[in-house]
């Protein structure tokens, strides 16, 4: 599905140039699930912005479905984006404003689609994960894992064969935080692919591989054991 080759990734201020990604070689194949760990500054967020097409490389080759993004403009990285990626944050970035359903139905929005359609894409989903009893109410009146369920499910609300998980469980206690495992697992079980940065190496148990960066570099990866 997508394949980084000898990507670099620099910030650059007047006084000082940090080096975020050092010469990253990364694949995902279709239907894995992929755990990225290493310490806080690490550039574990980087990688995943810059696979999320969220961030630039600095330098490099990024083949994403046999098609290097890397140079492309942000309205056509935009375009692949909207059609193929949803995001998973640590703080659920749900609109307070919206219901349940609205922000759901958000995801759709880029998508060219009759509104009878995208209700039913909403309804289908949020029977999918657990939520359907919650349309009507504001991201303030639920639970933090009622939130981050409403997460996933504008997530994956579109159909988008990869999803990124920037620490899903970051602000769930441990109970709920294994609920949403358990949804990122049976996502993946359905055929969806998965790239989660995390900080728990139980959660990281839950993916096929995980990958270790330290500085900027891969330094190990280990597959689960069967």
């Amino acid at each position: 599905m997508l394949k980084m080759h000898d990507l670099y990734k620099v910030y650059r201020t007047d006084e000082v140039e940090t080096v975020a990604l050092n010469g990253i070689n990364f694949e995902v194949d279709q239907g894995e699930f992929v755990a990225v760990m290493g310490p806080s500054g690490c550039g574990k967020s980087t990688l995943l912005n810059i696979v999320g097409m969220i961030d630039g490389l600095t330098r490099g080759d990024y083949w994403f479905f046999d098609e290097n993004v890397a140079g492309y403009s942000e309205k056509h990285l935009s375009a692949i984006r909207k059609q193929n990626i949803g995001f998973i944050f640590q703080s659920f970035n749900l609109i307070d404003e919206l219901t349940v359903a609205e922000n759901i139905e958000l995801a759709l929005l880029y998508h060219k689609m009759p509104s009878s359609q995208r209700k039913k894409q909403v309804l289908d989903v949020m029977d999918r994960m657990g939520v359907a009893h919650r349309a009507k109410h504001r991201p303030g009146q639920l639970s933090g894992g009622q939130q981050q369920r409403v997460a996933v499910a504008r997530a994956v609300v579109g159909n988008q064969p990869l999803i990124l998980a920037d620490e899903p469980t970051g602000n769930l206690d441990s109970v709920h935080g294994q609920e949403v495992m358990e949804l990122l697992r049976s996502l993946n079980d359905e055929g969806t692919t998965i790239v989660m940065v995390t900080h728990s190496p139980s959660h990281a148990d839950y993916a096929h591989r995980t990958v270790n960066l330290f500085d900027g570099h891969i330094v190990t990866e280990n597959l689960r054991a069967a």
